[in-house]
């Protein structure tokens, strides 16, 4: 996922893995017949929205071949005074919601990839790293105990939840030490940088157009998300409802799946005993081949589906010439806070919202993405863009 994306996610691939399975019937929109299409006004904004579907056709500055260090729009910010005479010295500190979904697992080692090779030109120092296991009061300590230590001269932050995580950012930010927050956002602005892709809503705005574009008028259509609460996520879902009401598809429910293939295609076969599916709607798309194979277990055709760029996903689409998209919520993004942080180290401006580029796949690009991808497991992420780092690609085949 995604998935971002975002993000999951989802990512934009952002699921807390868990293994539960239901056989209750789905829920997912009180009765299962029918979801509310207005988004909630907790996350939904209109300009946000307007700015992030604009932001799609915008070229971004930055080097053409490195997409980790291209921003969109970019503000720039002072950071001089954070310059360190010795960066070779300095020490990273990084806050993890966790690795807990694929995407995260893909993009932490592309990170770690890129800190050695950091670490081996001299450009940082020493990097700590939490992991809070999508426990939000475990991030709240981990952050606090980077406060208390002293030792960090740049904290990295990547929220497990938006609001409640807002305070320890903010801790963080209090401490005079340069904070950068990526991937999920908080509710303040106090980071140097916040880097993410071009967000939620453009991820689900790419997959809901997909369907739209792609499906007769009347056709019916499951969502599946992953969780509630956060941001990207959250976006990813309203911006579908927005274009899904303009549409005359009948979006016949959502559920929440918790990123479980079990569930996943659980909840799918049960709306398929009930009627026809003809295209499902995904926030994040790691559990997308779950659902594909209730299709398959039903002796369905398939449905127009957006799934994410993991290999499984994509592979599966390839396989079976399906009418599909890969939403993404750029994994290449791990990249990009140690570089920022080894940018700030030097004093060298930092785009103060560092907005990525978002590029979903299509079918056009499947195959060559497939093929660079060739040797990867089925849970890597296409668009992970660490070819060029040390470790390619053992560290990611080896996980």
């Amino acid at each position: 996922m995604h998935v971002p994306r975002v993000l999951l996610a989802g990512a934009a691939g952002l699921a807390l893995v868990l293994s539960a399975c239901t056989t209750d019937a789905p829920d997912g929109s009180a009765d299962g017949n029918g979801a509310d299409l207005t988004p909630e006004e907790e996350w939904f904004d209109q300009e946000e929205f307007d700015r992030q579907l604009a932001q799609r056709d915008i070229e971004p500055e930055g080097p053409e071949d490195e997409p980790w260090l291209q921003a969109i729009e970019p503000e720039w910010v002072d950071t001089s005074e954070w310059e360190s005479d010795a960066p070779e010295d300095a020490t990273v500190c990084f806050s993890n919601a966790s690795v807990s979904n694929p995407w995260r697992v893909t993009g932490f080692i592309t990170m770690e990839q890129q800190v050695e090779e950091l670490q081996e030109a001299g450009e940082i120092g020493d990097f700590q790293v939490s992991d809070a296991a999508d426990d939000d009061n475990q991030q709240i300590s981990d952050i606090q105990a980077f406060v208390d230590s002293g030792d960090c001269d740049t904290i990295i932050i990547s929220p497990s939840t938006t609001a409640t995580m807002t305070p320890a950012v903010e801790t963080a930010c209090e401490s005079g030490v340069p904070v950068i927050v990526f991937d999920r956002g908080v509710n303040t602005d106090c980071a140097v940088t916040f880097i993410h892709p071009i967000g939620g809503y453009a991820n689900g705005a790419d997959s809901a157009e997909f369907l739209v574009d792609n499906l007769e008028p009347g056709s019916r259509v499951l969502a599946l998300r992953i969780l509630p609460g956060v941001d990207s996520l959250e976006h990813r879902w309203a911006a579908a409802q927005t274009i899904f009401d303009d549409s005359e598809l009948d979006i016949i429910g959502y559920e929440f799946t918790e990123g479980d293939g079990a569930q996943i295609k659980d909840l799918v076969s049960q709306h398929l005993q009930r009627g026809a599916v003809d295209g499902v709607w995904m926030d994040a798309g790691d559990g997308a081949v779950a659902g594909l194979e209730a299709f398959e277990d039903a002796g369905q055709d398939y449905p127009v589906v957006s799934g994410e760029d993991e290999l499984s996903f994509m592979r599966k689409w390839q396989e079976e010439d399906l009418t599909a998209i890969a939403p993404v919520y750029s994994n290449f993004q791990w990249r990009t806070p140690v570089l920022a942080a080894s940018m700030i180290l030097r004093g060298e401006e930092v785009p103060q919202e560092w907005v990525l580029p978002q590029e979903p796949v299509t079918e056009d690009e499947r195959d060559e993405l497939l093929e660079v991808n060739s040797g990867m497991p089925s849970l890597h992420y296409a668009r992970f863009g660490g070819q060029d780092l040390p470790g390619f690609p053992e560290a990611w085949e080896d996980r």
